[in-house]
């Protein structure tokens, strides 16, 4: 349950103008959990594999949030996102394990806005991704306990989507890619929601988020993905 830099729910036929405005956005992510965390150079990997019930079951925090400020055609945007998750499960040759994944994010986006149409929107933006990764990894009959952490700055580039295509429904698609072997080999995400305008400064949204993230640091290296259903309301101003 990771980052999701969609504070994205205005309508895109929203005038452009020289005055800021701007948007609040708090969501839940129901997403399951795949991939390997491995904390040492030949030290055993423990792989995560849920589905959405298994996530829910196993979840020990949830914090999302996301925000973004415009003036004409100037776009800003940011996110921050943290989650922690438990599994136990075995590690070859069938020795029983346990361990917990915590990831932080923080996304600082800038760029321009493009006009399709009077209802069509598309930002280009460029920015950084600030990541906490913290693996902890337990297996007793071993005697092994170990917990490292990492933390690294990726470059993003991102492009996001705003469509309105009824007078209180609005489509939302935003792709963003990074990493570049500057802080992790590898990088991205894609969102897509549908958002409706239940008040004068309120959006409630639904929809469905993958993010993946390879990094290798030292001996230690995190490569799995995130993906599920989203749901959340905005607060425009």
């Amino acid at each position: 349950m990771l980052p999701a830099p969609l504070a994205a729910q205005e309508p895109a036929a929203q005038s452009a103008d020289d005055d800021w405005s701007g948007q609040v956005t708090i969501y839940g992510w129901g997403a399951g959990i795949g991939g390997d965390f491995t904390p040492f150079t030949g030290g055993p990997t423990l792989e995560f594999d849920k589905s959405l019930g298994e996530v829910l079951e196993d979840l020990d925090a949830a914090i999302f949030a996301t925000a973004l400020a415009r003036k004409g055609d100037l776009v800003l945007l940011t996110d921050f996102s943290y989650t922690k998750s438990s599994k136990d499960g075995l590690v070859p040759p069938g020795i029983p394990a346990a361990g917990k994944v915590a990831i932080r994010s923080l996304s600082m986006l800038g760029g321009k806005r493009f006009r399709a149409s009077d209802t069509t929107t598309i930002d280009v933006l460029g920015g950084v991704r600030v990541w906490s990764l913290d693996g902890r990894l337990g297996v007793p009959l071993a005697g092994i306990a170990l917990a490292p952490e990492d933390t690294f700055v990726d470059p993003v580039t991102a492009i996001r989507f705003n469509s309105q295509i009824a007078p209180r429904l609005s489509l939302l698609a935003y792709g963003d890619v990074g990493g570049f072997s500057v802080g992790s080999d590898l990088t991205w995400q894609g969102v897509a929601t549908l958002n409706y305008r239940a008040g004068k400064s309120l959006y409630l949204s639904a929809g469905y988020r993958h993010l993946y993230l390879d990094r290798p640091s030292g001996g230690t290296r995190f490569e799995g993905y995130l993906s599920g259903p989203l749901a959340g309301a905005t607060l425009t101003f």
